[in-house]
């Protein structure tokens, strides 16, 4: 904990990712590529890899939990709600496939979690090319597994999040009481972007807008009121287009109301977006826009284009002690349906 005026604040980071040590090689049981496995070409590092073709370098930390709670003492993190890494979702998988890899994966979460439950919060994932598995693999994580949401991609495929086929799915979430973690991947316009890392740095903002919009535009919010979603990377782009989306909104109602009729200001402070937004007048900005009340830390933890020093800006923010309380555990604890007394 951290002490903020004389308080002990829980500090709670809701976006981080992990991926167990070890990996099977689907390639090989399935009998096609495109997935992910590790190469751990020396200690405490391993290399991502898809089929022969290099991804990205990870440190122990990214699978280790016991290295994560060095990483957490060092930053006074009390608490890391753990989700897969989105290119873990195989959402182009066969779906029978999809889904014996998110069970493979949401298994390793749950006994991260069973281990250490006052340090972590596990989030599964599932096959959302098939929505009947999806919700049945939901249920399990939730009930058999004692995981509290689910983190899903900002598309499925060709699927935005306001496609039909999906709904069964949020409408479950919502039975269930699962908090869901929208993470953009499989970046848009990624061939007219092979330099300067923007599909990172572009196409991830512009992906969480293309699902919130979805989600307004597409009803999901107002006919599942109760849904609790979160959007990583403070919404992406949404928030600064907002002005944008509501005038185009009303001056072509028959290109953007044929599905909801509300405009989509009306849904600010109806989700949450984690914190990670890098500047502190952007901070400051989406406060004021949705609410401390809908607002997460969140850190992108252990990549580097995340908050390397987790909750840095809203601790720096001039905000008074309960306002940071609420950013750094308040939120978290709302959206996960939990209280501070679960992990004291």
């Amino acid at each position: 904990m951290i002490q903020l005026e004389g308080k002990e604040i829980l500090k709670i980071d809701i976006h981080t990712h992990i991926m167990p040590g070890h990996m099977p090689r689907w390639a090989e049981k399935f009998g096609y590529g495109g997935f992910i496995h590790l190469d751990h070409h020396k200690p405490c590092c391993a290399r991502m890899m898809q089929d022969d073709k290099f991804f990205r370098e990870v440190m122990d930390n990214c699978w280790d939990a016991d290295a994560r709670l060095k990483d957490c003492k060092e930053h006074h993190v009390d608490v890391q709600v753990l989700s897969t890494i989105p290119v873990l979702f195989s959402y182009w998988a066969k779906a029978k496939d999809a889904l014996e890899v998110s069970r493979f994966l949401n298994d390793h979460i749950a006994d991260i979690v069973e281990r250490y439950p006052k340090r972590f919060i596990g989030l599964g994932t599932v096959p959302l090319q098939n929505p009947d598995l999806a919700i049945i693999e939901m249920e399990r994580c939730i009930n058999d597994l004692g995981l509290r949401g689910i983190e899903i991609g900002s598309h499925i495929n060709d699927w935005n999040l306001s496609d039909p086929a999906l709904f069964p799915f949020f409408e479950a979430a919502e039975h269930l009481n699962a908090a869901i973690f929208v993470h953009p991947w499989d970046m848009m316009g990624k061939s007219k972007m092979e330099k300067y890392w923007l599909p990172w740095l572009v196409g991830m903002p512009a992906e969480s807008s293309l699902a919130i919009c979805s989600m307004i535009f597409g009803g999901v919010f107002e006919r599942l009121p109760n849904l609790k979603v979160a959007f990583a990377h403070g919404g992406g782009s949404f928030p600064a287009t907002i002005g944008r989306i509501e005038h185009g909104f009303n001056v072509r109602p028959d290109l953007c109301a044929i599905d909801n009729d509300k405009n989509p200001r009306e849904y600010l402070g109806k989700f949450y977006l984690d914190s990670l937004v890098h500047d502190p007048k952007m901070l400051d900005y989406i406060v004021g826009l949705v609410g401390a009340d809908r607002i997460a830390l969140g850190t992108d933890y252990p990549f580097p284009l995340g908050e390397l020093e987790p909750g840095k800006l809203i601790e720096s923010m001039p905000y008074e002690a309960n306002i940071k309380e609420q950013l750094l555990s308040g939120t978290a604890l709302d959206w996960l349906s939990l209280s501070k007394n679960d992990f004291m």
